[in-house]
């Protein structure tokens, strides 16, 4: 028996999602790429070019939705890491793209460099509920014109997982497939694959920038599959109630399925979200509120509705440092997420609205998603852990100490063994000098930056895309 939640009934699900096709075919959603318009044009969406919008009707919405890839694996340099979509447990991915790091050694926080960019995905290597990562860090030392590119192919010379990053302009398509095919060894093996998807970042509310809008379009043939990520933040650029709010951006969502389905139909895609609220005193966008985990978690539910695989950001935090209050706000975002049957989390390592990692965090919240998952898990009531004869032996006022079942379950996963939490006796922890989960986590990012990286692409794989991105240096 899982544990559950669910923010949404079904008769709000219907609303949401009437008040989204609403929007789509009375307000439309603007695409600035002049190919996007004549795709969608072609498809039957009412177009205004002199404005760039498209109103999409509602029978568009449903043909995308038929033809949208439901089940498919996000494939991984090695195949154990492998992540099938849907998935039974929820996965985790790396926060991304913070332009500030805390350094490990002095805690400062500086710009962010190639080398935290390695030893982020290092630790996540390490990480069983980590499936895919973002690279979670703007990389200073890489040349401005080529960022991107060095960014998505140095991804897989440090870690073996799905990678999700994004492009932003179709000059940098080929160089993708370039080092794509460098590393498995064929276009084919590339579509069959799948072992890195892009984010679609559109711009709230509801606008398709046109550069990375047409070199997604170009992507599509190789079946690279394209995660959508609407961002709308109530009272700034969402409209200031949850229910609008929600509303909106799922029609931001469903305006790219459509775009990426008309272009090509069976496109595997993400329904993501990682929308949050204004902090009306500042002007600032929070992440780690309880709006914004009652948000994310009802545009999940829509994505369930209609079947589409799901991402949102949780385990999110605008605490500016790692601590009681990063705990509490990864914690109580996080929670409603996994509870709800997301597919995939985003938001490990992130501190300061997602603008700053911290290597310690990670590790931290992976922690706090173990301890998510066991309670997602729920209690076992079959009949194998029904210890009736236990109870019967045991007799009133007496123990279950040496009973069978107790000694088979301290050896199951039925009761969580944190690796960071700290279940000492007081006088214990003070001989220990009071660690807490943050010493300990340290611990064990120096324990994983001291050893050998695992699952390395061979030297002449990395030559080759050590070769491509210097090209890119030039040619961008």
């Amino acid at each position: 028996m899982q544990a559950q939640f669910s923010v949404l009934s079904e008769e709000e699900v219907r609303k949401i999602h009437s008040l989204s096709l609403e929007v789509l075919k009375e307000v439309g959603a603007k695409f600035t790429s002049k190919k996007a318009l004549k795709i969608l044009e072609d498809s039957g969406a009412l177009v205004d070019w002199d404005n760039c919008i498209a109103r999409i009707p509602e029978d568009m919405v449903n043909e995308s939705l038929k033809t949208a890839s439901k089940f498919y694996t996000l494939g991984a340099r090695n195949r154990v890491n492998d992540f099938a979509l849907p998935s039974q447990h929820t996965g985790y991915i790396l926060d991304g793209m913070a332009t500030f790091m805390k350094d490990f050694k002095t805690g400062e926080r500086r710009e962010a460099i190639e080398k935290d960019l390695a030893d982020s995905f290092k630790i996540c290597e390490e990480l069983d509920l980590c499936k895919l990562v973002w690279p979670n860090v703007t990389v200073h030392d890489f040349p401005v014109n080529s960022t991107c590119i060095r960014t998505f192919l140095s991804s897989f010379k440090y870690i073996s997982k799905h990678i999700q990053d994004e492009l932003h302009h179709p000059s940098e398509v080929p160089f993708l497939i370039e080092g794509l095919t460098a590393i498995l060894g064929s276009e084919d093996a590339i579509k069959e694959r799948k072992i890195c998807s892009v984010t679609y970042c559109t711009v709230p509310p509801l606008v398709h920038e046109d550069h990375m809008t047409d070199a997604y379009l170009e992507l599509v043939q190789y079946h690279i599959p394209i995660l959508s990520l609407p961002m709308c933040a109530c009272g700034s650029t969402g409209p200031a109630s949850l229910y609008s709010n929600i509303a909106v951006s799922n029609a931001e969502a469903l305006s790219s399925l459509v775009l990426f389905q008309m272009a090509e139909p069976g496109t595997p895609q993400i329904f993501g979200f990682a929308v949050g609220n204004t902090d009306f005193s500042r002007g600032s966008f929070l992440t780690g509120s309880p709006e914004m985990a009652l948000m994310n978690s009802a545009l999940c539910q829509m994505a369930k509705h209609y079947g589409i695989p799901t991402t949102q950001s949780a385990c999110a935090t605008d605490a500016c440092d790692a601590g009681p209050q990063a705990v509490i706000e990864k914690m109580v975002t996080n929670l409603p997420a996994v509870l709800n049957g997301v597919d995939m989390i985003v938001g490990f390592g992130g501190l300061e609205t997602s603008n700053i990692v911290a290597l310690d965090q990670i590790v931290v919240d992976h922690e706090i998603a173990q301890l998510c998952k066991r309670i997602k898990d729920g209690v076992d009531v079959c009949d194998e852990k029904k210890y009736f004869e236990d109870v019967k032996k045991a007799e009133p006022g007496g123990h279950f100490l040496m009973s069978p079942g107790t000694i088979k379950a301290c050896r199951s996963d039925e009761f969580m063994v944190p690796d960071l939490s700290v279940r000492l006796p007081y006088e214990n922890w003070l001989e220990l000098g009071k660690p807490d989960i943050y010493d300990r986590a340290r611990d064990k990012v120096s324990d994983i930056l001291s050893a050998p990286r695992k699952n390395p692409l061979t030297d002449d794989v990395i030559g080759t895309l050590d070769e491509i991105m210097i090209k890119a240096d030039k040619e961008l």
